[in-house]
């Protein structure tokens, strides 16, 4: 690797650190201004001993700076605290609901790349006939409407009207198909909507008009020369989507009973359940850096002109 390619991921890599730390530093002071958390767990009624004594035990009488420090050695070893509700390791309860979370988000992800990149090509390639207008008219609902309205909808039809599909819960992969379907409506939107532009660019680029020049047939055009220099934003959009279906699950999440991470975030939240809150924030919020400096990187390796824009 060349001196000017470690300065770039370098300093990417530096601002993804910066970002995480103020993220951690975020999350402790939202946590401590939702709430005094002895007296959502304790009730009103607690004696002041009570209130003492659960207070030491959280380490809540300490001073601001002390419990500030002492939530950095925390993160750092991975102990977020015990739930409140749960009586269990905070970040375990949250991990226990994390493979169904990303089931849901790859299985929405995997949609809206077929979908998405499909009606991109379709409606760049064939602008003036009716796939290609059908496919640039569905990208524009797909970010009009939103999840829960979608959601709400088609629970209606799917679940209610036609009985075909359940209407919450993850008994089995028929209970997956409409939550998936919600979420991949808008990421495939967006996904077709930079698809388009992306190749119409390449299509209207001088090595393409010279391409038709010679004779070269349309489709071997299309496979070998416009989509592969389409490639890098359509897989920039598709890495920060990543980072998005796993963090922006919770509407979906909360109407379709699925229990996931997005639904037990509001369930905690209702609950005051402080340290699972913030084990939720943290580790959504980790994923979410963690994606779009894997994107960034890969950007800067797919594209080596965004090298030249480094300062």
């Amino acid at each position: 690797m060349r001196r000017n390619d470690q300065k770039v991921f370098a300093s990417k890599i530096a601002r993804a650190l910066i970002t995480l730390v103020l993220m951690v530093t975020s999350v402790f002071i939202l946590m401590r201004c939702a709430g005094d958390p002895v007296t959502v767990f304790l009730g009103p009624d607690a004696t002041p001993d009570m209130r003492a004594a659960y207070s030491g035990e959280l380490g809540l009488d300490r001073p601001m700076l002390a419990q500030y420090l002492a939530y950095l050695r925390n993160v750092a070893r991975g102990s977020l605290g015990v739930s409140y509700v749960y009586r269990h390791d905070a970040l375990g309860v949250v991990l226990s609901h994390l493979p169904l979370t990303l089931t849901l988000a790859c299985s929405a992800l995997a949609l809206a790349a077929l979908t998405g990149i499909a009606g991109g090509i379709a409606a760049a390639v064939f602008p003036s006939r009716l796939i290609g207008r059908a496919c640039a008219i569905a990208s524009v609902v797909g970010l009009c409407v939103p999840s829960f309205f979608l959601a709400i909808v088609l629970m209606l039809v799917f679940s209610i009207q036609l009985n075909w599909l359940p209407t919450g819960d993850a008994e089995s992969w028929r209970s997956l198909v409409l939550p998936a379907v919600t979420m991949a409506a808008a990421s495939s939107a967006v996904l077709a909507r930079y698809t388009r532009v992306a190749v119409r660019e390449s299509l209207d680029s001088r090595y393409v008009l010279a391409a038709f020049a010679r004779g070269i047939p349309y489709r071997r055009i299309l496979i070998h020369h416009v989509l592969p220099n389409a490639a890098a934003p359509i897989l920039t959009i598709l890495g920060l989507l990543i980072g998005g279906a796993v963090t922006g699950s919770t509407v979906v999440e909360t109407v379709f009973s699925w229990p996931g991470i997005g639904n037990l975030f509001v369930t905690s939240v209702g609950n005051r359940d402080v340290p699972v809150v913030q084990a939720v924030v943290l580790l959504a919020g980790t994923a979410m850096i963690m994606t779009n400096l894997a994107v960034d990187l890969g950007y800067t390796w797919l594209d080596p002109r965004s090298k030249s824009s480094e300062k």
